[in-house]
């Protein structure tokens, strides 16, 4: 039949060869939250209680729905999580049976790094880093574009305890100094060409840098920008070093954060998404069950970004991928990349395969893809117009969807097979260990098979919860440990995710959020402008771009073009708006809240 019968013991009782818990049971406190296993299909059937207090619940095998609890399980086989609670991410990965040679190539230089380079290098910069009194708990940032030295850092940072917080290259100094006051860094590591931006945006004097470029730099050939930053070293000199036999380790915990990823979560300004070690170590296990050993491709989308990050510093290292790093996208670089190193596998966004589809003719004519079998896209939803389009001109190419977020560890729904490729629109099925419920955003009823709602997630993938923000935490991850996406979604009748659309009030530019929040306090702060509201609008390549609706003070003659300007030179590109359209009110709900809905109407209606 469709619906199996299974039971589950209700007493916690620890699985011993696997560390997981099969039990159902009283509300988890947050550190308990990723211990407690959910209760996917074939799990429940290998590790069901007997008929003594156990609870039969009926799971329909297609869909993964089970009627009597409105939840959807993943149809996924589970994987296993490691039961030791002392354990970090970096000496997880590296235990990681593999054959793989190289781990990382720079696509610009040739610089190639074996895995046995890679690890003595993280062994040497953790040294490094506990003799310049880096400690357990504390926050080092790394402003840095892609480089083959990047997940070094990282790992290296995270294997001591300490928690590294990525800063996105683009940001302008404001950003990156409101992400600075928040985390307050005791380290950072940047590149030469991105120490005044550092030292611009650091509220307070000296934060010691290391500099991460390849050419030696000695501490009086960079200018201190004022005094307000002071170099203490260059990586490559670290690297050297030889690790210390005597080094004290700290007990790290797979509880403790491992990173700090900034996100703008459902509104507002940026907040630290603090992600543990079993949240990393929970992705490598979810790659380990979605990618095959030993395999090549490029990096191009950004490592201080959850996707690349993710990918790039934790997973495809425990796998033992080849990967070719490009600084920055740019299309002709990536695609000789491609052809230069064989290429099996690109993780692109969207935007990516958008130029892909609309550069075909000049890209098959120049450039050999032969080696190429499979794009990862995620980021942000992939329509299923650029879908078929890129399937028809490149068919010996599949794309692998997949849905998640900064919350979850990028983890949530994904396709495995070519099979389930051909499910244009969808995400994937639920991730292994993922379980899902459909919320009617307006009443607050579960949902069922093919009806759509707020999608909420529970997984040993989501975050422990926002960086000294209780109150955001508590308003995104409810007491049984479901994270709210803000995600409008539906789950068909063989366990496939659509996203549908967004809840929460997020634009998504180019892969990257954008909170309408941040744009309208900084269009506020103009003397002419009397109300505003920020809302996205359709673009083919970027996905989506902000445009304002602008109410001007009285007399005032203030321009499309003046707007545009005053924001461009306080933001990041990709947060710059694009469009603007005057009006005499901002539509609002009694209690002030902008009616965005409204707006978005409008807007699209005179398109």
């Amino acid at each position: 039949g469709a619906d199996r019968k299974i039971k589950y013991s209700v007493g916690a009782e620890r699985i011993t060869d696997t560390g997981f818990f099969s039990d159902i049971r009283s509300v988890p406190t947050p550190t308990e939250r990723h211990s407690i296993q959910p209760r996917s299909l074939d799990m429940a059937l290998k590790h069901g209680g007997d008929d003594i207090g156990s609870v039969t619940l009926a799971v329909n095998r297609k869909s993964g729905f089970c009627e009597s609890t409105s939840t959807f399980h993943s149809k996924r086989d589970p994987m296993a999580l490691p039961p030791n609670q002392s354990l970090d991410v970096a000496t997880f990965i590296s235990s990681q049976p593999h054959r793989g040679k190289t781990a990382f190539v720079d696509a610009v230089t040739g610089r190639r790094l074996s895995f046995s380079e890679f690890w003595l290098a993280v062994e040497s910069v953790t040294a490094c880093l506990q003799a310049l009194g880096v400690r357990k708990g504390n926050v080092v940032i790394i402003l840095s574009p892609n480089s083959i030295l990047f997940p070094i850092v990282s790992l290296s940072v995270m294997s001591l305890g300490a928690i590294i917080t990525t800063a996105n290259p683009i940001n302008t100094s404001g950003e990156i100094a409101t992400q600075i006051d928040d985390s307050l860094p005791v380290l950072a590591f940047t590149t030469r060409q991105l120490v005044s931006k550092l030292a611009t945006a650091s509220s307070y004097s000296n934060l010691p840098v290391v500099l991460m470029d390849e050419n030696r730099v000695s501490p009086n050939g960079v200018p201190n920008h004022e005094k307000r930053v002071k170099i203490v070293g260059s990586l490559e000199a670290m690297m050297e070093t030889e690790p210390s036999e005597s080094r004290v380790k700290h007990r790290v915990d797979q509880d403790d954060t491992a990173a700090l990823l900034y996100s703008s979560g459902t509104t507002g300004t940026s907040k630290g998404v603090m992600v543990t070690h079993s949240n990393l170590i929970a992705l490598v296990q979810a790659y380990r069950a979605r990618f095959e050993l030993e395999q090549r491709t490029v990096c191009t989308i950004p490592m201080c970004h959850i996707f690349g990050f993710g990918a790039f510093a934790t997973g495809f290292i425990a796998l033992g991928w080849t990967t070719v790093v490009l600084p920055r996208f740019e299309m002709s670089q990536l695609l000789s990349a491609v052809e230069i190193h064989r290429s099996s596998y690109l993780s692109l966004v969207p935007p990516m395969l958008v130029a892909m589809v609309n550069g075909s003719n000049e890209i098959k004519s120049k450039y050999d893809l032969s080696s190429l079998h499979t794009v990862v896209a995620g980021g942000a939803p992939l329509s299923r117009e650029v879908t078929e389009k890129f399937v028809e001109l490149y068919p010996t190419v599949k794309i692998l969807q997949g849905y998640g977020m900064t919350e979850t560890t990028a983890i949530a729904a994904s396709m495995f097979t070519e099979e389930e490729t051909e499910r244009y629109g969808a995400s994937g099925l639920l991730a292994p260990n993922v379980e899902a419920k459909i919320v009617d955003p307006d009443t607050g009823r579960v949902l069922g098979v093919n009806q759509t709602g707020e999608i909420w997630l529970r997984s040993p993938t989501v975050m422990k919860g926002y960086f000294k923000n209780e109150e955001a935490t508590a308003s995104s991850i409810d007491s049984e440990g479901w994270l709210k996406t803000g995600d409008l979604c539906y789950i068909d009748s063989e366990g496939f995710v659509f996203v549908v659309d967004r809840l929460k009030e997020v634009i998504k530019c180019n892969g990257y959020q954008v909170a309408p929040a941040e744009l309208e306090a900084l269009l506020l702060a103009h003397p002419e402008i009397a109300d505003a509201a920020v809302i996205p609008i359709p673009d083919m390549k970027a996905g989506q771009y902000p445009m304002a609706y602008i109410v001007r003070k009285a007399g005032s003659n203030l321009s499309e073009i003046e707007i545009m300007g005053f924001v461009a030179k306080q933001v990041s590109p990709y947060k710059r708006i694009r469009k603007v359209t005057f009006l005499a009110t901002i539509p609002k709900n009694s209690s002030g809240k902008i009616l965005r809905r409204e707006l978005i109407k409008l807007t699209t209606s005179k398109l």
